[in-house]
């Protein structure tokens, strides 16, 4: 078995061949890949070691000392965050070997294709349809929406309706689709912030190869719920974090240092509230991070991603208050830098923007819903449409 010493020692013996001052960051990126140091929970052969993610603080405190490059996690957040999971879960030897190095360096980027203007909270109910072509290809038709960096992305995670004689769930396959593909297309969607962060895509006799499916035809709803299960726990685990420049409560914290004018007693009890159960949400997600195998996680990502969004919601409600007028301006849009985050803007657009938190990565009554029935052993909403197929449920 191995030992935190023993990776340790590993990463040593790797950057003593690969010293970061004199490698290009691109070469040192794919030999870190190549050591099985990329993250040392992905499959041996593939990136990782196939040791617990606990093991990765480890290995990314050796690389930090020594001044190892950093990979931007920001670029490709659903590739690293779902895509990666997921492959790894159902993926053949073949896909994993084809999509896990270029996702993990960044040099392709992913996109999440799930939602639908007919299917969003319900979204085995989908209406994009996957016809087989002969054995080798499908063909997709059909509209996705809120789709997060598909104007950038070169591969897409899609959910599709294989099979509308069986009842919603069972007929459900998962591809990765090729977003250069003829019969792609993106439309941008401007949102409240009055950028345009999402896109709708459209597709028009799309053609798949059957070797781009994972998991088996009819089991997309399983392969999906990892996919799901991944994206809160990386959305739960984000940007409340107190510890974290550029999260929403450092924010809310540094403008009360900023303006000793501002402040009031009802302010200063509220924010040390906020500032508290960030904290709670903090420990809780390192916590739940620690729980993750290789495999996929459990419920607890609900509950991670719930808390996320309420406790950004009532953080940037406090940030607009403290800052009276000034809270309710906007700062210039082209003051935004290539890659940042959205909260690092002003006051105002992050009240904006943290109203999509709890629609986001599965809405919160949805995932109330979970926890209740999937954590607290509550009973289950009645149902009527999960024995029934799915041409015949109305729309």
């Amino acid at each position: 078995m191995t030992t935190e010493q023993d990776l340790r020692d590993r990463v040593r013996a790797f950057l003593a061949d690969h010293d970061p001052a004199t490698t290009p960051r691109d070469q040192f990126l794919d030999a870190r890949f190549d050591a099985g140091l990329a993250a040392v929970h992905y499959p041996v052969g593939h990136g990782g070691l196939g040791l617990p993610r606990s093991l990765q603080a480890a290995a990314d405190e050796e690389l930090a000392k020594a001044g190892a490059p950093v990979l931007d996690l920001a670029r490709n957040p659903i590739g690293l965050g779902m895509a990666a999971p997921t492959i790894i879960a159902f993926g053949t030897e073949e896909q994993k070997q084809r999509w896990l190095r270029p996702l993990w360096t960044a040099e392709e980027i992913w996109c999440q294709l799930f939602s639908e203007p007919g299917a969003g909270s319900d979204l085995a109910g989908l209406a994009t349809r996957a016809v087989r072509a002969g054995d080798s290809e499908w063909v997709v038709n059909g509209q996705k929406v809120w789709t997060s960096l598909a104007h950038r992305a070169r591969w897409g995670l899609l959910l599709a309706r294989t099979d509308p004689d069986v009842p919603k769930h069972a007929g459900l396959s998962y591809f990765v689709v090729d977003m250069h593909a003829p019969g792609v297309e993106v439309h941008p969607l401007r949102q409240l912030t009055g950028e345009a962060e999402f896109n709708e895509v459209f597709f028009t006799d799309v053609r798949i190869p059957d070797a781009d499916r994972l998991g088996d035809v009819g089991e997309g709803w399983s392969v999906a719920r990892t996919t799901l299960m991944n994206e809160r726990v990386a959305i739960g685990s984000a940007r409340s974090v107190p510890r974290e420049e550029g999260s929403v409560i450092w924010f809310a914290a540094a403008a009360w240092r900023r303006h000793p004018e501002r402040r009031t007693h009802e302010l200063h009890q509220r924010l040390l509230r906020l500032w508290a159960e960030a904290e709670v949400a903090r420990l809780a997600a390192g916590r739940l991070r620690q729980q993750i195998a290789a495999g996929e996680p459990g419920p607890e990502g609900s509950a991670a991603k719930l808390t996320f969004a309420r406790l950004n919601q009532e953080i940037s409600e406090w940030e607009v208050e403290f800052a009276g007028a000034d809270g309710l301006r906007y700062d210039d849009w082209t003051m935004r830098r290539a890659g940042s985050s959205d909260y690092g803007r002003g006051p105002g657009f992050r009240y904006l923007r943290t109203r999509g938190n709890s629609i986001e990565g599965g809405t919160s009554e949805i995932l109330r819903n979970i926890i209740a029935e999937r954590v607290l052993g509550l009973p289950p909403e009645p149902r009527i449409d999960t024995s029934v197929a799915w041409k015949e449920l109305p729309r």
